[in-house]
């Protein structure tokens, strides 16, 4: 099992298939908040669920919406159990944090890529990711 060190954005445990991503997520008008499916077309996760899963992406993008998107998804049971940044930005930590979600950034990002499907652990008032 692998450790990655990385930062506290909001503190929890939560253990989940891991779903990488290279590219941004936009959860207003790219995930649909009802089901937890990614729906924007062309984005390497179109078609699969996130609920769950530990959702590893390099950053958020889009509306300020989307914080509220993965609030919905938290109430509907559709939410990932924990995310995964390169680097976070403000839509994607106030969304976890509202939804308390936990969160961590600031991972060696690049190394999950070869991990996507494998089982994983985050801990994140430790800022582990365990794989």
């Amino acid at each position: 099992m692998e450790t990655f060190k990385g930062r506290e954005i909001f503190a929890g445990k939560a253990s989940g298939e891991l779903l990488f991503s290279s590219q941004p997520i936009s959860f207003y008008g790219g995930v649909d908040a009802t089901n937890g499916i990614v729906v924007e077309k062309g984005h390497p996760l179109e078609g699969k669920c996130i609920s769950g899963k530990v959702l590893a992406f390099p950053n958020g993008k889009g509306s300020t919406v989307g914080s509220y998107v993965l609030y919905r998804l938290k109430k509907a049971g559709k939410a990932p159990a924990a995310i995964v940044n390169k680097e976070a930005e403000t839509i994607v930590a106030v969304g976890a944090i509202i939804a308390e979600i936990p969160m961590l950034d600031k991972v060696e990002f690049e190394k999950l890529a070869a991990l996507d499907g494998k089982s994983a652990h985050v801990d994140a008032a430790k800022g582990e990711l365990k794989i």
